[in-house]
Protein backbone atom coordinates (compact mmCIF):
# COMPACT_ATOMS: atom_id res chain seq x y z
CA UNK A 1 0.00 0.00 0.00
CA UNK A 2 1.57 3.25 -1.16
CA UNK A 3 1.43 6.85 0.55
CA UNK A 4 2.96 9.58 -0.07
CA UNK A 5 4.12 11.58 3.11
CA UNK A 6 4.35 15.44 2.75
CA UNK A 7 5.90 18.34 5.18
CA UNK A 8 7.50 21.79 4.39
CA UNK A 9 9.83 20.72 1.08
CA UNK A 10 9.74 16.88 1.78
CA UNK A 11 7.97 15.00 -0.06
CA UNK A 12 8.28 10.99 0.11
CA UNK A 13 7.27 7.87 -1.11
CA UNK A 14 6.47 5.25 1.48
CA UNK A 15 4.62 1.82 1.98
CA UNK A 16 2.79 0.70 4.48
CA UNK A 17 2.78 -2.50 5.82
CA UNK A 18 -0.46 -5.47 4.93
CA UNK A 19 -1.21 -5.63 8.92
CA UNK A 20 -3.88 -5.10 10.78
CA UNK A 21 -2.64 -1.74 11.79
CA UNK A 22 -0.88 -0.70 8.27
CA UNK A 23 -4.49 -1.25 6.45
CA UNK A 24 -6.38 0.97 9.36
CA UNK A 25 -3.79 3.66 8.40
CA UNK A 26 -4.31 3.53 4.83
CA UNK A 27 -8.40 3.32 5.77
CA UNK A 28 -7.63 6.55 7.23
CA UNK A 29 -6.03 8.70 4.31
CA UNK A 30 -5.74 10.97 3.26
CA UNK A 31 -5.32 13.24 6.27
CA UNK A 32 -3.60 16.07 7.50
CA UNK A 33 -1.60 17.19 10.99
CA UNK A 34 0.85 18.85 13.06
CA UNK A 35 4.66 17.12 12.76
CA UNK A 36 5.86 16.88 16.07
CA UNK A 37 10.26 15.88 16.35
CA UNK A 38 11.61 14.08 18.84
CA UNK A 39 15.64 13.79 17.98
CA UNK A 40 15.67 12.16 14.59
CA UNK A 41 11.70 11.45 14.58
CA UNK A 42 9.30 13.10 13.41
CA UNK A 43 5.72 12.23 14.97
CA UNK A 44 1.80 13.04 14.70
CA UNK A 45 -1.55 12.40 15.43
CA UNK A 46 -3.81 9.88 13.43
CA UNK A 47 -7.28 8.60 13.99
CA UNK A 48 -6.38 5.22 14.21
CA UNK A 49 -6.87 2.96 17.58
CA UNK A 50 -4.68 -0.46 17.81
CA UNK A 51 -2.74 -2.07 20.73
CA UNK A 52 0.62 -3.54 20.40
CA UNK A 53 0.80 -6.46 18.20
CA UNK A 54 3.55 -9.14 16.41
CA UNK A 55 5.25 -6.26 14.59
CA UNK A 56 6.12 -4.28 17.67
CA UNK A 57 9.68 -3.09 18.47
CA UNK A 58 11.24 -0.93 21.12
CA UNK A 59 14.59 -0.16 18.54
CA UNK A 60 13.48 0.28 14.99
CA UNK A 61 15.87 0.70 11.83
CA UNK A 62 16.48 4.55 10.03
CA UNK A 63 13.14 4.74 7.67
CA UNK A 64 11.09 2.83 9.45
CA UNK A 65 7.48 3.51 9.65
CA UNK A 66 6.17 3.13 13.13
CA UNK A 67 3.07 3.28 14.55
CA UNK A 68 2.97 4.76 18.54
CA UNK A 69 -0.68 3.31 20.32
CA UNK A 70 0.44 6.40 23.04
CA UNK A 71 -0.24 8.91 20.78
CA UNK A 72 -2.02 7.75 19.01
CA UNK A 73 0.63 9.12 16.16
CA UNK A 74 2.92 7.44 13.06
CA UNK A 75 6.34 8.24 13.64
CA UNK A 76 9.20 8.73 11.04
CA UNK A 77 12.13 7.48 12.15
CA UNK A 78 15.16 8.92 10.30
CA UNK A 79 18.16 8.47 13.28
CA UNK A 80 18.74 8.57 16.83
CA UNK A 81 16.18 9.92 18.99
CA UNK A 82 17.03 11.20 22.74
CA UNK A 83 17.03 7.88 24.63
CA UNK A 84 19.20 5.99 21.73
CA UNK A 85 21.71 4.26 22.79
CA UNK A 86 25.19 4.23 19.97
CA UNK A 87 23.85 2.35 16.95
CA UNK A 88 20.46 2.47 17.57
CA UNK A 89 17.34 4.64 16.69
CA UNK A 90 15.08 3.68 19.94
CA UNK A 91 11.00 4.78 20.30
CA UNK A 92 9.88 6.50 23.67
CA UNK A 93 8.45 3.43 23.77
CA UNK A 94 7.51 0.35 21.05
CA UNK A 95 5.86 0.98 18.29
CA UNK A 96 4.16 -1.13 15.83
CA UNK A 97 6.35 -1.38 12.62
CA UNK A 98 3.54 -0.10 9.97
CA UNK A 99 5.85 0.37 6.92
CA UNK A 100 8.84 2.15 5.22
CA UNK A 101 10.49 5.50 3.70
CA UNK A 102 11.25 4.91 0.48
CA UNK A 103 14.76 6.54 -0.79
CA UNK A 104 16.76 8.35 2.11
CA UNK A 105 15.01 9.17 5.17
CA UNK A 106 17.20 11.85 6.68
CA UNK A 107 15.45 14.34 4.32
CA UNK A 108 13.21 14.26 6.81
CA UNK A 109 15.22 16.28 9.02
CA UNK A 110 14.65 19.12 7.21
CA UNK A 111 10.84 19.21 8.54
CA UNK A 112 10.59 21.48 11.52
CA UNK A 113 8.34 20.93 14.56
CA UNK A 114 4.71 22.57 13.69
CA UNK A 115 5.27 22.34 9.90
CA UNK A 116 1.94 20.27 8.64
CA UNK A 117 2.23 16.84 7.23
CA UNK A 118 -0.21 15.85 4.91
CA UNK A 119 -0.32 11.48 4.09
CA UNK A 120 -2.02 10.28 0.82
CA UNK A 121 -2.35 7.52 -1.14
CA UNK A 122 -0.25 7.06 -3.92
Amino acid sequence: MDIIIEAGSVMALAELADTATGRAIYQALPLEAVARTWGDEIYFEVPVRHSLDETAREVVEAGDLGYWPSGPALCVFFGPTPISGPGEIRPASAVNVVGHVSGDPAAFRAVEAGATITVRRA
